[in-house]
């Protein structure tokens, strides 16, 4: 039943995320490293990524690859949490307390955990 669970909030979890790149873009552009080209591009391809994958996911037969594609995800964003935290530290608001900017990058680690936990796990393998 934990499994389960697991599977379906980590469905919503990136359906949900991937909605707030839309509806709160400026939230995701001012987080971009400066080097990193056509930011607004990034930001919907980012958003419909977490869409697909949040929705993927919930399909027994695509879930081992996209738990992959989920911890790829996460990877390829890292360095943007980092360069949040660090925009901060210089003074640039976000208007998120720096000691959730510091919390956020293990937190990272937990979600592909949450990605890997639940790969293999197919809704016939759980007791009734």
């Amino acid at each position: 039943m934990m499994k389960k669970f697991l599977v379906y909030s980590l469905g919503a979890f990136y359906i949900t995320a991937g909605i707030n790149h839309f509806f709160s873009p400026e939230f995701y552009l001012e987080m971009m490293p400066d080097y990193l080209p056509f930011h607004e591009l990034l930001n919907v391809t980012s958003g419909l990524a977490e869409i697909t994958l949040g929705s993927l996911v919930l399909y027994e037969r695509m879930r081992k690859i996209t738990c992959y594609g989920i911890i790829l995800l996460l990877l390829a964003i890292y360095p943007a949490n980092i360069n949040m935290l660090l925009t901060a530290l210089e003074g640039k608001d976000y208007g998120v307390p720096i000691w959730a900017l510091y919390a956020r990058l293990p937190i990272q680690f937990l979600f592909i955990y949450w990605a890997w936990a639940v790969r293999d796990f197919k809704f016939s393998e759980e007791p009734a």
